[in-house]
């Protein structure tokens, strides 16, 4: 992800905003269904971008997208459009999440295992890995991957930590053939 000093400033109005009226987690949850649409149909932002349309019948559009969202999503998104900077949407996204989880002390983090991990495997490993990272929990995506044989591999940000078996083996593997 770029980071956008247009997206971030941006972000951290709608936050503030959100904050105050103690809807932070439903903005976060709207604006991650509304990048989905985004990044499923690409077509929304050419649309959006194209000067052959007036600014009121792309916010006709915009409305008929966001129908059901929160006031303050939609005047995050139609003030993106008033200013061109639509293009941002999606680094807007990415920088309100990146505040918002900040802010309650949450990272994303991506957990490979063998198997679906249970609630109290996700609950331990988000406790456990939080604190390296100085976070008090972590949102977990679990990916299967049968790849690693046994163990996991926790990807927090640009962090790997790796305690896969397939992981342990090729370093040992490392340290042999330069032994």
């Amino acid at each position: 992800m770029t980071k956008s000093l247009v997206a971030n400033r941006y972000a951290l109005a709608l936050y503030k905003a959100a904050n105050d009226q103690g809807v932070v987690e439903a903005i976060q949850q709207e604006l991650v269904e509304l990048k989905k649409a985004f990044e499923m149909n690409r077509e929304i932002e050419e649309i959006l971008q194209t000067p052959r349309l007036s600014i009121a019948k792309k916010k006709e559009m915009l409305e008929l997208l966001l129908n059901g969202a929160h006031q303050l999503v939609k005047n995050a998104v139609f003030v993106l459009l008033d200013k061109k900077r639509i293009e941002e949407i999606e680094n807007f996204v990415d920088e309100y999440i990146s505040i918002a989880n900040d802010a309650a002390g949450i990272a994303d983090a991506t957990v490979y295992s063998t198997y679906p991990l249970t609630e109290s495997e996700t609950a331990n490993i988000s406790v456990n890995f939080a604190k390296l990272i100085g976070k008090q929990s972590l949102r977990i995506d679990n990916i299967i991957d049968e790849s690693l044989i046994g163990g996991i591999r926790v990807q927090i940000g640009n962090q790997i930590i790796d305690s896969s078996l397939s992981g342990k083996l090729n370093r040992l593997q490392k340290d042999l053939i330069r032994s």
